[in-house]
């Protein structure tokens, strides 16, 4: 799949293209050699992608404490690029760890059959990582290339400009809120689909504390749900060999927000947890190894969070943006409309 192709699926949600583009057209490039080396290969190159996507999937739930009153509701779209270091940008290859394959070269520069070196993650430069396979210990065949960076030239996740979520919030009685994230199994791409479903709950707690319930701020409980799911094909030819990219992201925080007049600043603390896979399906053969479902890798970024943001309100429009501070720092803005 073309890279313009994939900016356009880009706007359908949080950082997908990313994470099909790199499957269609970059993770069969290593998977070559024994079962371990294409591990080996693939969890360097995909651990930043899953770490990311999961953590950005936590993001854009909330703008203030304050519970919608009964039957209120708010329609919110908020874009949330998560930040990345420059760890996330390389791996480091050890021919040491490898067995039927062997890096050779990074751009013009050589590596020995014992030697190591960096080389791109998904989201690294456009540099072709060059192997060679090896059998009892001799080099075999020719070499070839390993998979490139996909070449951002950007600080954040989500190739040119950051994905959009969508979400709708329901007031219920007791001062509780419901939140809705939800994206139809859709097809992209060249027999691929993907698929997301979140669901969150907000509920005042402030009302149960003696002493603390008539004071002029707002104090809420929230957990939230969501589940991605991206399925994409690696070979027009041969629709047995596909990516398989799944990934659940729960958050608990308690929520605390003051009003001013049409400002209202509001902030969070509280933990992620975060479950990322990758499965390659199908057949492969490389330097006479014959892999069947080569791939299986997990990522759990999981930990603490601190949210601290500021939300407008004009009528019935409102603006926010917020920053938090996690294992991946994210930014969220946005806009939505929000009645009673």
């Amino acid at each position: 799949m073309k890279p313009t192709t994939m900016k356009k699926i880009l706007s359908l949600l949080l950082m997908v293209c990313t994470l099909s583009a790199f499957a269609q057209d970059e993770i069969d490039n290593l998977i070559k050699g024994t079962k371990a080396d294409a591990t080996y290969l693939v969890t360097g190159y995909a651990a930043p992608a899953l770490n990311a996507i999961s953590a950005g999937l936590n993001q854009g739930w909330y703008n203030t404490a304050a519970p919608h009153k009964l039957f209120g509701f708010d329609l919110t779209l908020t874009a949330s690029p998560v930040f990345l270091s420059s760890s996330d940008l390389t791996y480091t290859v050890n021919n040491a760890n490898l067995t039927n394959v062997k890096l050779v070269s990074v751009g013009s520069t050589a590596v020995s059959p014992t030697g190591s070196a960096e080389v791109p993650t998904v989201f690294g430069d456009d540099i072709k990582p060059r192997y060679q396979g090896y059998s009892n210990g001799f080099p075999t065949g020719q070499p070839f290339d390993g998979a490139p960076g996909l070449n951002l030239d950007i600080p954040v996740v989500g190739s040119a400009s950051p994905m959009a979520m969508v979400q709708l919030g329901l007031g219920l009685p007791k001062g509780t809120d419901l939140k809705f994230r939800f994206f139809p199994s859709t097809k992209i791409g060249d027999g691929g689909n993907v698929s997301m479903f979140g669901i969150g709950v907000m509920h005042d707690i402030k009302q149960y504390i003696p002493g603390v319930k008539s004071l002029p701020f707002d104090l809420s409980g929230f957990f939230g749900y969501t589940s991605l799911k991206l399925d994409v094909g690696l070979d027009t030819s041969d629709p047995g060999k596909r990516a398989v990219f799944e990934t659940t992201a729960m958050t608990v925080q308690g929520l605390i927000s003051k009003k001013i007049s049409v400002l209202t600043l509001y902030g969070s603390v509280g933990y992620n947890f975060n479950s990322s896979s990758l499965g390659v399906k199908g057949t492969y053969t490389s330097n006479s190894v014959t892999l069947v479902d080569p791939i299986d890798i997990s990522a759990s970024p999981s930990g603490a969070r601190l949210t601290a943001g500021l939300r407008l309100k004009f009528a019935i429009f409102t603006f926010h943006g917020d920053y938090t501070l996690q294992k991946y720092n994210s930014l969220s803005v946005g806009f939505g409309f929000n009645v009673r």
